[in-house]
């Protein structure tokens, strides 16, 4: 296991620790935090403890960008006194845990994970062990690393594109593709067509290879009103893929 880019960490650990506990979205999205913009396509990044990196993982779960939410999931994790005298591994671990895909977009992900059977694969009763008891079998991560906002909004990964924007396209070509080269070729689940895309440019490029990605998932965002058809419509190949990848 490892923690990528911890200097980060160490940067900003102390700031998120100076906020009060009762801290408010103008509080995050703030000088303190911003980490990039790009004024002329209205996008702002701002940092959120999500160095943490599971090597070993067996399956790797990738979205778009953490959210508002998760943001502040992730902050309130740091400020919490339970979470006090760990390690900053064992810290950024948990927020992790109690940050990735965090809500209803979560409990989308395990019913349609459990649909395929990828449970019986890592001998476990329900993908919802991945975020608790067996989370040392996966990676959570998203192709940005950083909460971006569009329009002072969570960036949705379509408008502006992320491989045609450099902002976003630093972020992915600096910072995750040297997570997915940390780790020893887990399974890859892209969720949605947008995460997606970047995988096939990642292929293309020869990062990762094609047989080692779960293509077909849907984005399982309550904002993406397909994600039932989109993953009806890819279930069997996706059946497929498991049994051949694991089997």
């Amino acid at each position: 296991m490892a923690i990528v880019a911890s200097s980060m960490f160490d940067t900003y650990k102390s700031k998120i620790l100076s906020l009060p506990m009762d801290y408010t979205e103008t509080d995050l999205k703030s000088e303190t935090f911003l980490l990039d913009k790009d004024e002329n396509k209205h996008l702002e990044i701002y940092y959120a403890p999500f160095e943490y990196v599971n090597e070993a993982a067996k399956v790797m779960i990738v979205g778009i960008t953490p959210g508002l939410h998760q943001m502040k999931r992730s902050y309130s994790t740091i400020l919490d006194p339970t979470y006090q005298g760990l390690s900053d591994e064992d810290l950024l671990h948990q927020v992790k845990k109690n940050s990735s895909f965090e809500g209803p977009m979560r409990k989308y992900l395990i019913q349609m994970l459990d649909k395929l059977g990828l449970h019986s694969y890592l001998d476990i009763a329900s993908t919802s062990e991945l975020f608790s008891t067996s989370s040392h079998l996966v990676q959570t991560a998203s192709v940005i690393r950083y909460p971006v906002f569009y329009k002072g909004k969570n960036y949705s990964g379509s408008t502006p594109k992320m491989l045609k924007t450099e902002v976003l396209k630093k972020h992915i070509m600096e910072s995750f593709t040297k997570e997915i080269e940390s780790m020893q070729e887990p399974l890859i689940i892209p969720l949605g067509v947008n995460v997606t895309a970047v995988f096939e440019n990642l292929v293309e490029k020869g990062y990762v290879a094609p047989t080692a990605i779960l293509y077909g998932f849907p984005h399982t965002s309550g904002g993406n009103g397909h994600r039932h058809r989109q993953f009806a419509e890819n279930q069997e190949q996706m059946k497929k893929k498991l049994a051949s990848y694991f089997g």
